[in-house]
């Protein structure tokens, strides 16, 4: 089966069909989603869509982008969830620099917290990147957490394979269906099948054919298709070492 690590199920694109997007993307052979939380306000949506739907899986965290809005005793709301629901991760958490005036001490503040918090609860991390990597990696040989996924991953080669040492898989997805990510798809071509795990980050980040529309979760395998024809490799192939890395880094084994 294919596993969408990376989706925003319980987003409000998808109030008015949710339930048929759950069912088209099972007919499509995905067999597991990762639902991440963003803040505090959305927990109980990303729990609430995980017992709807059984093949949803969720993961607590408070994102950088959303830190502004964001207080200590959220930090307090999130250790509780972690020990009420035991979620497979920690996430969606990290950095972000490109967003214009961001605050950096606040976000690395939340993000210092929350690596603290997985590395008590021994649970793996979704890890939100734009513009940070080095300072994510810096964070990341401080805090020593138990791995887990770079999402979106668009850094260099060098940076890929820091990741990988720390214990964590690279996301791709819709950005690696566009023949001018010239980089992210040398990416994808070269680095070890066993890092490399799919997602769709739906309902953003939509793959070529799905351009400028709703990404969703029944757009995985094809999203494969691209990932499998740079590497020359049969989609079972493919569909088979990118599930067992998500079942790999965040523990899923039997689950």
């Amino acid at each position: 089966m294919w596993i969408d690590s990376h989706c925003h199920l319980d987003a409000a694109e998808f109030d008015a069909d949710r339930a048929s997007v759950v069912e088209r993307a099972r007919a499509c052979g995905v067999g597991m989603i990762v639902i991440p939380g963003v803040e505090r306000a959305n927990f109980d949506a990303v729990l609430a869509c995980c017992k709807i739907y059984p093949i949803c899986r969720p993961a607590l965290g408070i994102h950088p982008m959303y830190v502004d809005r964001a207080c200590p005793d959220d930090l307090r709301v999130l250790r509780d969830a972690l020990d009420q629901s035991r979620p497979v991760a920690i996430g969606e958490i990290g950095l972000d620099f490109f967003v214009p005036g961001f605050e950096l001490a606040r976000q690395l503040e939340y993000f210092a917290e929350q690596l603290k918090l997985a590395r008590e609860f021994d649970l793996p991390v979704l890890l939100h990147i734009r513009r940070a990597q080095d300072e994510i990696l810096k964070q990341l040989r401080r805090f020593k957490v138990s791995g887990g996924i770079a999402h979106a991953f668009n850094g260099s080669r060098q940076q890929a394979d820091e990741f990988i040492r720390l214990g964590f898989k690279l996301g791709f997805g819709g950005a690696m269906t566009y023949p001018r990510a010239t980089r992210l798809r040398g990416l994808a071509a070269s680095l070890p099948l066993e890092t490399i795990v799919l997602e769709t980050d739906a309902p953003d980040i939509p793959p070529i054919f799905a351009h400028k529309r709703r990404n969703s979760p029944e757009y995985l395998p094809r999203i494969a298709e691209s990932l499998a024809e740079l590497r020359q490799l049969e989609l079972a192939e493919i569909m088979r070492a990118t599930s067992m890395n998500v079942r790999s880094v965040l523990k899923l084994e039997g689950n």
